[in-house]
C-alpha cells in the first residue's frame, strides 16, 4: 500500500525569575565525538541582513496558508553519512525552563485534548509561536519553542523547517506569542539555522529537528525577553505529554494557539517517532512536545517536536524522539554566539 505523509508546515504565495545553569562542559561531552557533527547554515547574519528580513515580514505575508507533501519515512535507510535511520540513545539529559518557577512539578493532569485552542496562560503562551519563512520562493510558516540555552537566543523545531527539498529556507523569523495576528514580543531573525546530519544529507524522517539561533532585539536576547522552556534527551517513551502549536489549515486557522494532551504511543509503521492521539493541521510543524507540563505555569521539559502525519490517520501526530543526535543540534545552538 502506498503510505503518503503530510509535513505539517504551511506554504503560502507570496504577497508583496532567577536564571538557572544551563550547561556544562561535562554535559556537553556526552554527545560522541565520533557522531557526525550537526550543519550549520548561515541565516541574516548581520545587521543589514536583519533589518531587510524583518521588513519583509508584513502581516500580510504570514497569513494564507496550505499545507505541503511530506518525504515518505525511508524503511532500512542507509544514510550518506552512515548508519541506519535510527535514533541513538544516550545517558538522560535534561535542562531546567529558564522562567520562574525553576524545574517544572508535575500536577494532576486535565482530560486529554486533541486539539484544543489553549486558554491555560502561562509560560507556554511566551515561549511558543510561529515561524515564517521563504521556501523556494514561497512564504511559509511552522511553529517552534524559545528553550533555556547558554546564549539565550534558541529556538527548536523541526527539520523541515529550516531545509525542505534540498533547500534551506530563507527570511527566517520566529514570533513567540503569536495571536490573531498580534506579535506581542516581536520578531527575531535567525542568524544560524542548525540540523541533524540525517536531515541535511537524506531528510530522513527520525531526525526531523532543528534549531535556529535568533539575534537579539531592541538590547535583549530571546529567554531575557519570554523566557524558555526545560529541554530533555534520551527519555523513556509512552509517557504523558503536552503538544502545541499553531496549525494553520482547516478547521484551524493559524491565528490560535493550539494544543493536544495524551500518552504516546510508538510508531509501528514506517518511522522509530513518538505517536499522540492528535488533530492539529499544516503549520503545526515544530511545535513542542513537553513531559512533566504543569498546566497551571505553563512550564514543561520539551522532548519532541511535531513532525507528520500519515495521511489515512489524521488524528494521529508523530514526532522524532530526541536522543543524542537531537541533543547535538542543541548543544551546538546553545554555543554559537547570536550575534
Amino acid at each position: 500500500m502506498h503510505r503518503r505523509l503530510a509535513l505539517l508546515s504551511v506554504l503560502t504565495l507570496s504577497a508583496g525569575g532567577a536564571l538557572l545553569p544551563v550547561v556544562s562542559a561535562q554535559a556537553q561531552a556526552q554527545v560522541k565525538n565520533t557522531e557526525p557533527k550537526p550543519v550549520t547554515e548561515a541565516a541574516a547574519d548581520t545587521k543589514s541582513e536583519q533589518k531587510a528580513v524583518l521588513q519583509y515580514w508584513t502581516p500580510q505575508k504570514m497569513e494564507a496558508a496550505k499545507p505541503l507533501d511530506a518525504p515518505q519515512p525511508k524503511r532500512n535507510l542507509r544514510m550518506a553519512v552512515g548508519g541506519p535511520g535510527e535514533p541513538t540513545d544516550g545517558t538522560p539529559w535534561t535542562a531546567p525552563p529558564t522562567s520562574p518557577g525553576g524545574n517544572p512539578k508535575p500536577e494532576p493532569q486535565a482530560a486529554n485534548s486533541g486539539g484544543a485552542a489553549w486558554t491555560g496562560g502561562g509560560a507556554v503562551v511566551k515561549t511558543t509561536g510561529r515561524i515564517f519563512f521563504t521556501y523556494q520562493g514561497r512564504n511559509a510558516s511552522c511553529s517552534g519553542s524559545a528553550v533555556t540555552s547558554a546564549n539565550k537566543s534558541v529556538v527548536l523545531t523541526a527539520g523541515h523547517c529550516v531545509k525542505l527539498g534540498g533547500d534551506y529556507h530563507t527570511n527566517w523569523v520566529f514570533v513567540p506569542g503569536y495571536d490573531q495576528g498580534q506579535r506581542p514580543y516581536g520578531t527575531w531573525a535567525a542568524t544560524k539555522l542548525i540540523t541533524t546530519p540525517q536531515w541535511d544529507s537524506s531528510e530522513d524522517i527520525n531526525f526531523d529537528v532543528a534549531a535556529a539561533v535568533v539575534a537579539p532585539l531592541q538590547g535583549k536576547s530571546l529567554t531575557d525577553a519570554v523566557g524558555g522552556q526545560g529541554v530533555a534527551f534520551n527519555q523513556g517513551r509512552r509517557v504523558q505529554m503536552h503538544a502545541f502549536g499553531y496549525p494553520a489549515a482547516a478547521p484551524y486557522d493559524g491565528s490560535k494557539l493550539i494544543y493536544c494532551a495524551g500518552r504516546t504511543f510508538d510508531d509501528f509503521l514506517m518511522s522509530k517517532d513518538h505517536g499522540l492521539t492528535c488533530n492539529m493541521t499544516g503549520g503545526s510543524s515544530g511545535g513542542p512536545w513537553f513531559q512533566n507540563f504543569n498546566e497551571s505555569t505553563g512550564l514543561g521539559t520539551q522532548n519532541s517536536v511535531n513532525s507528520f502525519k500519515y495521511n489515512f490517520a489524521p488524528n494521529w501526530m508523530f514526532g522524532p524522539y530526541f536522543g543524542t543526535e537531537a541533543q547535538a543540534v542543541y548543544q551546538s545552538a546553545q554555543a554559537t554566539n547570536a550575534l
